[in-house]
């Protein structure tokens, strides 16, 4: 019965060996190109909640790849800011046109 063993030991790890440094050409496991981000984001118009929500960041193997996920947040930011602009413009416009607009108005009437 040790003999049987031992020489069943033996071909495991014979068959082991070969397997691993025999291997041939060809890799075991082949290289796997990384996952890159395909903007999702449109360039030709603002973002709109349905293209945040249909954003999916590529997985790294710890987690996110930080480069994809700065880039889209500093797009994100980007627009909030020009949007936020735009808000404080036009409400700023419209709080100069009101007073002028309920003079003439308040005038008519009397």
């Amino acid at each position: 019965m040790f003999w049987f063993l031992l020489i069943t030991m033996v071909v495991v790890v014979a068959a082991v060996t070969l397997a691993v440094v025999g291997g041939g050409d060809s890799e075991v496991l082949p290289e796997v190109a990384p996952e890159q981000l395909v903007d999702p984001l449109p360039a030709a118009r603002p973002v709109d909640r349905a293209d945040v929500e249909a954003l999916r960041l590529p997985v790294a193997a710890r987690g996110y790849r930080m480069a994809d996920v700065d880039d889209v947040l500093v797009r994100l930011g980007a627009e909030l800011a020009e949007r936020d602009a735009r808000i404080a413009e036009l409400e700023e416009a419209l709080a100069g046109a009101a007073p002028a607009g309920d003079a003439g108005g308040e005038g008519g009437e009397k």
